[in-house]
């Protein structure tokens, strides 16, 4: 009896993670169900509203060639036997509210750090950028230089949830969201 309760709970929590997941990432319509105003604003009890669930929100995807960034000791750029870790973005996914014609949209990513032949522990930032665009224009873009600290020898997992995005609802649904590393100017590396 035992056994089987702490089947059905793990069962039951991953149904759970598995429409959680699901509901993030929907692409449903924003007018699939006659009579839903999806620019209605959430219940102030915080139940989830139909329309919420239907309301359009922007893709999220990893932007071509920035899923991966690699630290290097001083000197060492380019150079495999000088890298001090490698992190990667593995997913990214987001849920957007919408009130008084804005659309405020929680973003979060996921990814691990892996040491490199100089790999130690401490603290390491990496520069994120998030961006949205609208209609081919960018609606909002901020660097983020997100602290993670690592085990020297092993890889580590980091999530990073930058502040709530808050941008004029979209007249269409030509809006998407951009995430990646970004190894622009002044580039982060170890710190502390």
């Amino acid at each position: 009896m035992a056994n089987f309760s702490r089947m059905f709970g793990l069962s039951g929590l991953l149904l759970l993670g598995a429409l959680a997941l699901a509901g993030c990432q929907s692409g449903a319509s924003d007018s699939g169900i006659a009579g839903v105003d999806a620019t209605a604003p959430p219940p102030p009890d915080g139940k989830i509203t139909q329309s919420e669930l239907t309301a359009f929100c922007p893709t999220i995807s990893i932007r071509e060639g920035t899923a991966a960034y690699n630290t290097y000791a001083k000197g060492g750029d380019q150079d495999p036997t000088q890298i001090i870790y490698q992190a990667s973005i593995a997913d990214a996914t987001r849920q957007c509210n919408r009130s008084d014609g804005q659309m405020a949209i929680n973003v979060a990513i996921a990814g691990r750090v892996v040491p490199g032949p100089l790999g130690q522990a401490g603290a390491i930032t990496m520069p994120i950028r998030v961006a949205v665009t609208v209609g081919g224009q960018v609606a909002f873009s901020e660097l983020y230089n997100h602290q993670a600290t690592v085990d020297g020898s092993a890889a580590s997992q980091f999530l990073f949830k930058p502040p709530l995005i808050t941008i004029p609802i979209p007249p269409d649904r030509g809006a998407r969201i951009y995430v990646g590393f970004d190894e622009g100017p002044g580039k982060p590396g170890p710190s502390g």
